[in-house]
């Protein structure tokens, strides 16, 4: 399959009109995916810049922007009841005319839950909360009247060997972490054995990446270890977002899949 490119629009250190205008450039540059996340504050930077909501933020997003698939690098399950997750995120890709992909992943920043009054717990219960939601996003979408749009692929993000890379074999159609090609051919031989011994074919599962900076740099040994999707993370400067490290990806992954 070609290799794909997309962008993370990290919600943060910017106005929404700015984050308004990256995404409608980077649909327009012709990006295969356009992500927000899902925190309440920044992750870098001042710790109590700008930052705005993941659910309403990809409403906006499937507004402005016209062939990008959408979503979010992740949702994190346990801020949304699973069956509100799953409706919602429906309801967003009738308004992107089908180009959701719903991520989800078992959350990991504190600040996040002890802000809003999550219990955080450690990481088996919320990885046990996940596997118990994975089935019920599935059951509720199968239900939704009317129903997605499109095929709307579940993308789990996480690499966790043991219960992450599992619950990706047995219910992910995207999977995404990040590291270097090294770091990618170990959990991608984990996710194989997962694959193996449940019976899935593991060509069924997109491998996605995640890549912050020397984007070019390390491209081509990603794509040759076996990424297939590559997506840059770009935080705001103040009011709006730098795409240049998009546009070079982008201009890559032209010349490679022709």
């Amino acid at each position: 399959m070609p290799v794909r490119v997309g962008v993370q629009v990290k919600p943060q250190h910017a106005d929404f009109d700015g984050m308004r205008r990256a995404w409608r450039e980077a649909d327009e540059l012709g990006a295969d995916t356009v992500f927000c996340w899902d925190h309440f504050y920044p992750l870098d930077g001042d710790p109590a810049g700008k930052h705005f909501e993941a659910l309403t933020t990809m409403a906006s997003m499937a507004e402005v922007t016209e062939r990008a698939q959408i979503g979010a690098l992740v949702m994190c399950n346990s801020y949304r009841n699973p069956e509100l997750l799953a409706d919602a995120h429906r309801t967003v890709d009738h308004i992107s005319g089908g180009r959701v992909i719903l991520g989800i992943g078992a959350g990991w920043f504190q600040k996040d839950y002890d802000e809003y009054g999550y219990e955080f717990g450690d990481m088996p219960a919320r990885l046990r909360a996940l596997r118990a939601s994975l089935p019920r996003i599935r059951e509720r979408l199968g239900k939704l009247n009317p129903p997605p749009v499109g095929d709307m692929p579940i993308l789990i993000g996480g690499s966790g060997p043991k219960v992450t890379l599992r619950l990706v074999a047995q219910h992910a159609d995207m999977w995404n972490s990040f590291g270097d090609a090294e770091d990618f051919r170990a959990r991608n031989d984990i996710l194989l054995g997962h694959c193996a011994d449940i019976g899935r074919d593991p060509s069924e599962i997109e491998r996605t990446w995640g890549m912050n900076s020397n984007t070019l740099e390390h491209a081509d040994e990603l794509v040759e270890a076996g990424v297939q999707h590559l997506i840059v993370a770009i935080s705001g400067d103040g009011k709006g977002y730098d795409l240049g490290a998009l546009r070079e990806l982008l201009a890559w992954r032209d010349r490679i899949n022709t």
